[in-house]
């Protein structure tokens, strides 16, 4: 399972590969929706595309974008200067009298100094880091769907629930930003064959759990080699419910995977499909099932370098 990739948002790039635009409505409406309810993290990168904005659309989107970051940093300073308190308390506490509490408020208290501080200063950098396009579950990012004869970059949660199904599933069934092939037919039934979505892709982590020398979880980054963009074949939902709002969310597909993977260690990959593929992928009313699974089974399979980076 895919849990994390490094992917292309950017919509110049996205242009020049597969003629992609913006999708500024969907933008508009997440942005608007995310200032009454900061929970909702949007991949920074994405957010990159409204750094320099280009036209009214654009200018409105960059207003809300700089909004939440202006609120967002003013919670975050309440809570700089209510933890700096803390701390002096604290210290004023272990002048009077060296207690295991004292101790404890100004170890927490520092920690949470340390981590706003630096929560600050990524709010108020400026330019784009590679670590800005890593999306993770539940992150919101920039994916590419086919609408009235167009290709869209829109904004998605990475974790699909379908449409129809309980907002209990997001705890049910915590892998839903994966979507298992040989599930298609069954659990994605209501996507497969209608809602397809295209993630262009740098490189992929997986979590991985080695045997030897001693049994332990690691994060693996798969990379192609050369160094090649991966189209990585998606399905998504929009999901409704009248009494709360609207959740689209995507999932990559994943199967059987290929040598190099499975020699690293795991037993699933998602799958990059060919160029010529992508058009077809992305309008798949006039397909079957059986020349849609022909699509995914003609995958483009690269060679693979990977790295052991941390545990996981």
């Amino acid at each position: 399972m895919c849990y994390s990739a490094q992917i292309v948002q950017v919509v110049r790039k996205l242009h020049r590969h597969l003629g992609v635009r913006l999708d500024y409505e969907e933008t508009f409406r997440l942005f608007m929706r995310r200032l009454e309810d900061p929970g909702i993290v949007v991949s920074r990168g994405f957010e990159a595309n409204f750094d320099e904005p280009a036209n009214p659309q654009e200018r409105d989107i960059k207003a809300l974008i700089d909004e939440h970051r202006g609120r967002s940093a003013t919670r975050m300073e309440h809570e700089l200067f209510t933890q700096k308190a803390r701390l002096a308390k604290a210290q004023r506490a272990l002048e009077h009298k060296a207690t295991q509490k004292a101790r404890d408020e100004v170890r927490i208290a520092g920690r949470k100094i340390d981590s706003l501080t630096g929560k600050l200063s990524d709010l108020r950098r400026l330019g784009v880091e590679s670590r800005d396009n890593r999306i993770f579950p539940m992150v919101y990012c920039g994916v590419i769907v086919r609408s009235q004869g167009q290709n869209l970059l829109t904004p998605m949660r990475y974790f699909c629930r379908p449409a129809g199904r309980p907002a209990s599933y997001d705890k049910k069934y915590p892998g839903l930003y994966n979507a298992r092939r040989d599930n298609l037919g069954k659990f994605w039934s209501g996507q497969f064959g209608r809602d397809h979505a295209l993630m262009m892709v740098d490189s992929f982590y997986e979590n991985v759990r080695l045997h030897a020398p001693a049994e332990k979880n690691v994060v693996l980054h798969f990379t192609p080699e050369p160094a090649q963009p991966l189209f990585i074949a998606c399905l998504w939902s929009h999901w409704t419910d009248p009494r709360e709002p609207d959740v689209r969310g995507f999932a990559a597909i994943t199967d059987e995977p290929p040598a190099q993977v499975s020699a690293a260690g795991h037993d699933r990959c998602i799958i990059n499909l060919r160029p010529e593929h992508v058009a077809a992928w992305l309008e798949p009313g006039t397909r079957s099932g059986a020349e849609l699974q022909a699509i995914l089974s003609d995958r483009a399979i690269p060679s693979f370098q990977h790295t052991a980076l941390a545990a996981a």
